[in-house]
Parts: C-alpha cells; sequence; structure tokens
C-alpha cells in the first residue's frame, strides 16, 4: 500500500517551488504534519512490556484531521453520541451545495464561507419547518460540511441529517410528518434552494466580501429519505476524521505522476484519475480547514444542550437508541515482541535531542 507520507515526501520540493505563496500556515502545518505520521521524524512513545519489562519505541500518529491515519476512535466517538440522540422519525438527508462560481470565495475566505454554508442551510431548514403544516416548530439536524467531491475537486456542500419532526415550545409539542402512500415527504427541494440561495447571498455581502459578476439563478438543495437515520449517519462519520483520500485508494506513485480510484456518484463504477504530482497535493491541502473550525455541527433538539430533552422524548415515546449502536472496532494492543504480552504506554512525545537518535528517559509511572 502507498502512504500519503511517501508521497509527500517524494514531490513535496517541487511542490513547495511552485505552490509556497498559495499555501496558508494551517496547509504548511498539515503537510508537514501527513509527511511525518508515524515515521522516524515524529515524536516517538515509549512502550513497557507488563510481562518482561520489555521496552520499545514507536512513533506518534500526527492527529491532523486530514490525515488518513489518525483520528478514527474520535470518529467512532462521534457516531457513538450521534446514535444516543436518534428519535422515533422518519430521517432526511438534506444537501447543500454552493455553485461553482461562488467557489472561489469559499476558497480565499474558507472560515467566513463555509460557516455561512452551514449556518444558512440551518436555518432555511428551520424556516421550513415552522411553516409546515405538520410541523409548526423547531426542527433537530446533525450537519457536516464537506469541501470535496469524490474526484478530490474543490466542491463545498454540507449534509443535513434531519429527523422529520418538530417540537413547539411554546404548546410544549411533539409533532411529526405523517406517512402517505409513498412515504414520508419533507420539503420541496426546489424551494429550498431559492431560500438557501437568498440567505447565503445576503450574508456573503453582510460579511463585506464582494459577489462575482455572474452567478446561477438557481442553486442545488437535494432531500432524500434515509430511513431511521443510523445508515447516514454511519456514511457522514466515516469521513468525518478521516481526511479526503484512503490510502488504499492510492493505485500508483511513479514518473512524477499519482493515480488513485474513486467512485462515480452517478454511474456507481469504480473510476481512476491520474495527474503530477505537484498537482496531486494541492487537490489534497485545498481541503484543509481553518484552524479551529467545526466542520461537525448540531442544531435544534439534537444540540449537546439538549441532552436532557432527548432523553426525556426518548422514554416517553418509548424509544430505546441503543439499538442502533454501531459496530465497533477496538484499538489492537500493542503485543510485546519477546513474550507476545500487552505493551503499555509509559511515556509520550518524546523528541530526539542528539544527531545520534532519541534518547529515552527511564520510565517512571504509567503515562495517563
Amino acid at each position: 500500500m502507498i502512504r500519503l507520507g511517501s508521497v509527500i515526501a517524494q514531490f513535496e520540493a517541487d511542490f513547495m517551488t511552485q505552490f509556497r505563496h498559495r499555501l496558508s500556515f494551517e496547509q504548511l502545518r498539515a503537510l508537514s504534519a501527513m509527511r511525518d505520521c508515524r515515521s522516524p521524524a515524529s515524536p516517538m512513545m515509549q512502550l513497557q512490556c507488563e510481562g518482561c519489562d520489555q521496552q520499545k519505541l514507536v512513533p506518534h500518529s500526527c492527529g491532523h484531521r486530514l490525515c488518513p491515519h489518525c483520528q478514527h476512535h474520535e470518529s467512532q466517538q462521534w457516531l457513538e453520541r450521534q446514535m444516543l440522540r436518534l428519535v422515533p422519525a422518519d430521517y432526511f438527508l438534506l444537501t447543500f451545495t454552493l455553485p461553482a462560481e461562488l467557489r472561489g470565495l469559499a476558497a480565499a475566505h474558507a472560515e467566513v464561507v463555509f460557516d455561512c454554508l452551514m449556518r444558512r442551510a440551518w436555518e432555511t431548514v428551520h424556516r421550513f419547518s415552522r411553516n409546515d403544516r405538520q410541523l409548526q416548530g423547531t426542527p433537530g439536524a446533525i450537519a457536516v460540511l464537506h469541501t470535496h467531491s469524490r474526484r478530490l475537486d474543490f466542491h463545498p456542500h454540507v449534509h443535513l441529517v434531519v429527523p422529520a419532526a418538530a417540537i413547539d415550545a411554546a404548546k410544549q409539542r411533539w409533532r411529526r410528518k405523517r406517512r402517505g402512500k409513498n412515504g414520508t415527504y419533507l420539503f420541496n427541494e426546489k424551494a429550498m434552494a431559492k431560500v438557501f440561495r437568498a440567505k447565503m447571498l445576503a450574508a456573503i455581502e453582510a460579511a463585506g466580501i464582494r459577489l462575482p459578476a455572474c452567478y446561477p439563478r438557481e442553486w442545488v438543495a437535494h432531500c432524500k429519505s434515509v430511513g431511521s437515520g443510523e445508515k447516514a449517519l454511519i456514511y457522514l462519520g466515516r469521513y468525518l476524521y478521516r481526511g479526503v483520500i484512503r490510502e488504499q485508494d492510492l493505485l500508483a506513485c511513479d514518473n512524477g505522476r499519482v493515480s488513485f480510484r474513486y467512485r462515480n456518484a452517478k454511474t456507481g463504477k469504480v473510476e481512476k484519475r491520474a495527474l503530477a504530482g505537484v498537482d496531486f497535493l494541492w487537490l489534497i491541502l485545498q481541503h484543509v480547514l481553518p484552524r479551529g473550525f467545526r466542520r461537525a455541527r448540531n442544531f435544534g433538539f439534537l444540540h449537546a444542550n439538549c441532552k436532557r430533552l432527548i432523553g426525556l422524548l426518548q422514554r416517553l415515546l418509548k424509544f430505546d437508541p441503543s439499538r442502533f449502536t454501531p459496530p465497533r472496532k477496538e484499538r489492537p494492543a500493542m503485543l510485546c515482541s519477546c513474550c507476545g504480552a500487552v505493551m503499555a504506554i509509559v511515556r509520550t512525545r518524546i523528541r530526539s535531542t542528539s544527531p545520534g537518535g532519541v534518547v529515552v528517559p527511564p520510565a517512571v509511572g504509567v503515562a495517563s
């Protein structure tokens, strides 16, 4: 399997010559982190065998959210938290997409435009829910920002997992959409796209960002039924903390080019894309988010502050969310090469202090 770190190491010099003036501090930081992830250049962890006191040094992972190696455990934790917030209702996956003509603004003003994208998508859903005859209240939503297409092109859009239900706080009522002959219907896609467009344009102008001379009159919003919601959450959680490409999808890195595979969203077929190594690195680094930006957010009655409310709803409606617990992938234990016993981490973040390599201090106690 081709490692992303080795691809970065191979093309970094040429990439910096060509793209250095276009890179932000966060992009430079991401490039360095992914290059050194779990390599001898990264800080080390000291392990000690619980059976024979054998010691070993292993490199740290970088922990960057764009790195395909890292934060699998964080993704699992996020998914488990969202599963506990499920309610008895039909769920929908709503997608709001930024038009191609505004992607330049998103790249230049990422923090502002991405924040507007998530907030205005939620405001659109909130407005439709309050005006809906069957709901007439505040909905809930789990929103996740994606910045890439399956081909890894810059393509900002936000997904919202929304139950067809709402809470009327004034009347203390819980309402759900009724199922018709053709299943449950949520909101009209074209109408949502118009409202979302108006809200986004107004927000961008209010932020002092100049709009381009031309942009489309018709925007895109999709609304798809996803049953009880757990499969949609698993889909979003799969890509939340694992970068934009899996290393299993890197096919070749030779003759100055990198090729990778992806699944065409329209045909469902696996296709191949190949491009110059420096262009591949730029393709990856376009998706570095601003520092501290939260790409996963909860709104309405699914907000983190509404745990007691969700718990009350689940008890009153006799709904047990634990039946939707996702399959858990445990972290594999690190075993001693001498006796096969489990090795415990006793020190972390050990850095080299001499040209000869890492100096290991004596272990005292076990790190928390």
